[in-house]
């Protein structure tokens, strides 16, 4: 285990060609100086492109009291945060971006320089009719373009063609392309924003039949790996990301004890020419150990579609393992994570739910500056490019919490399609299903609750009172000796009430009854409402053939008892009839229609006049 001091990177992504780079190139650096990193994702997980999602909404101050400063990548969060973390004491410093004028120190690529040269090598090739393409939202990309205009100027050529790719990627190399030949290619030679956005000009020229660079001479920014493989090969300018990395971890060392001082510094560029340029014999660079490189990315790439789609299956599947337990991390690269979820009503508190063989204790509670548990790092191995990542896992739902991992830096990809990008994503998804689930069930039971119970009175309706009937009936063919009692009352007085005190008095009335008969009867009894004031009591079980004449007293006795509603007296009766199973009897519908007629003969008799 490193003893020494944590620095967090903040980046859009925590891998990529361009953000991994640099992470690999801290990590580097603090190796060297006995320190380690720890690289938190501010977009959600699952995010397509960090230029097209903008400036995440990243507020918590996830680590800080483990850090002894902190790096903010290109777009990751906002200098609002950064002035947060300075005044909680730590140092900040920014890549590609002039945070000076906030209080932050910064490292730059000199940008200038680099595409400056290019421009003048160009013109060397004879060009004059030179455009710039890039996504100029981009602080870095800004700085690339003044050094295309000040080599522009400084050989008497205007700087008037410029074209906004609106990305960084591929796709906005596409869109100039198609510019350029609506436009009936104004220009002779280009100079790109970055590597990607000429990989897509260079495929959409070509496609269109255009010869490169004899029609159109191109030139990229980055370096990446892909550059030397393309057909032409693609000439760029190279920043060395890994001496960025170098830069940032040392100033970052002299800011702890004066973190309130403010440096800005650069990291020079070069041009690399190949045959992009219109230079030639800048071939395919094969060797034997590049071959191997080439055949271990392949099998690099095999993996991980395979670990992508295992995790998929896992954790999208429908085999009900808890996505809390983290197991499935064991289907990628990461030794070691533990996952902590937002406490509801506690305001930047995680629990700790689960683990991935990093022994972190479960079922503790810690504040998002104490997260994650420091027996993660006991597992990182930072000279073998093995440190702790964090995301969030956030979907358009809900913000569930952080996901915290210990896995190798990937800077071969993409950005964002690195594992903790991925497995976040499914993540989150395997959350939101759990809760979709959970709410279907409840809607449906809720549903199933509504259809066999009375909305008014929460009684079973007659649906409901009739299985239950039919189970009685079952029974009582299997069991000769049982028998079974149908009692059917409905209120004598209702319709004064509802004539006198309104329906919402009536219905608080009925509201009453139904608790009132509930209370009274044993738990394998029944109580229903057939609707209106009739109610029907189904009495399980009974000793002999008045084993029901008690319950019919005690429910007269109960129903006729005076009742207060909205301050009013109202006193009601009833009329009861009674059907009862035996001597081969015990058809539902028949025992019931015996109830209503012995119901109403019973209502009848009350009418009658007492004789003298």
């Amino acid at each position: 285990m490193v003893s020494g001091r944590t620095y967090g990177i903040l980046s859009p992504f925590v891998g990529g060609d361009y953000y991994g780079a640099i992470i690999e190139g801290v990590n580097a650096a603090a190796v060297r100086g006995g320190d380690r990193i720890m690289a938190f994702q501010t977009l959600d997980p699952g995010a397509h492109s960090a230029d097209r999602s903008g400036v995440p909404d990243f507020r918590r101050p996830i680590a800080w009291h483990q850090l002894a400063g902190l790096v903010v990548l290109p777009g990751a969060v906002d200098t609002d945060y950064a002035a947060e973390a300075r005044r909680a004491g730590l140092p900040v410093v920014f890549v590609a971006q002039d945070a000076t004028e906030f209080g932050c120190s910064a490292v730059l690529a000199d940008n200038r320089s680099g595409v400056r040269e290019a421009v003048e090598h160009l013109i060397g090739h004879g060009h004059e009719r030179i455009a710039f393409a890039g996504y100029l939202a981009n602080f870095d990309v800004q700085e690339r373009y003044e050094g295309y205009r000040a080599g522009m100027l400084a050989n008497g050529l205007t700087p008037a063609l410029r074209y906004d790719t609106g990305d960084n990627h591929e796709s906005g190399g596409e869109l100039v392309a198609g510019e350029l030949i609506r436009a009936g290619m104004p220009a002779t030679a280009i100079v790109v924003g970055t590597d990607r956005n000429a990989i897509g000009l260079i495929d959409r020229m070509k496609a269109a039949g255009f010869d490169l660079p004899g029609e159109l001479a191109v030139v990229g920014f980055d370096d990446i790996a892909d550059a030397s493989y393309l057909v032409p090969s693609l000439s760029t300018v190279l920043q060395p990301l890994d001496q960025v990395g170098s830069v940032v971890y040392s100033l970052l060392g002299e800011l702890s004890d004066e973190p309130s001082r403010v440096e800005l510094r650069h990291v020079a560029t070069s041009f690399v020419r190949r045959d992009s340029c219109g230079c030639t014999g800048h071939g395919l660079p094969i060797s034997e150990p590049q071959a191997r490189g080439l055949f271990a990315q392949v099998q690099y790439l095999q993996s991980t579609l395979n670990i992508q789609y295992e995790l998929g299956i896992e954790l999208l599947g429908t085999h009900g393992a808890d996505p809390r337990s983290l197991a499935w991390l064991g289907l990628t690269p990461a030794v070691a994570g533990c996952l902590g979820l937002w406490v509801p009503g506690e305001e930047g508190r995680l629990e700790v739910v689960g683990e991935f063989h990093g022994g972190c204790p479960t079922g503790h509670v810690v504040a998002a500056a104490d997260f994650p548990p420091p027996e993660l790092f006991e597992m990182t191995d930072g000279a073998a490019g093995d440190v702790v990542f964090l995301v969030p896992i956030r979907s358009r739902n809900a913000d569930w919490g952080v996901l915290a991992a210990v896995g190798r830096i990937q800077s071969t990809t993409p950005p964002g399609r690195e594992m903790m990008n991925h497995s976040g994503a499914l993540l989150a998804a395997a959350l939101d299903y759990e809760v979709t689930m959970a709410a279907l069930r409840d809607k449906e039971e809720s549903l199933r609750n509504a259809a066999l119970h009375d909305h008014l009175t929460g009684l079973p309706n007659r649906l409901l009172l009739e299985d239950r009937m039919d189970q009685a009936a079952r029974r009582a063919v299997r069991q000769p000796d049982y028998r079974f009692a149908i009692l059917l009352l409905d209120l004598d007085g209702f319709k004064a009430v509802n004539d006198t005190l309104g329906h919402a008095a009536g219905d608080q009335l009925l509201i009453e009854v139904a608790r009132r008969l509930t209370g009274m009867l044993r738990q394998s009894d029944t109580v229903a409402r057939l609707g209106g004031d009739e109610f029907v009591i189904l009495l399980d079980g009974i000793a002999g053939p008045d084993g029901h004449k008690a319950v019919c007293d005690n429910v007269t006795v109960a129903v006729s008892t005076p009742y207060f509603i909205d301050g009013e007296r109202v006193d009601v009766g009833c009329s009861l009839g009674v059907a009862l199973s035996g001597d081969g009897e015990a058809d539902p519908d028949h025992l019931l229609r015996e109830a209503d007629a012995a119901m109403y003969r019973a209502k009848s008799a009350a009418r009658r006049p007492t004789s003298r």
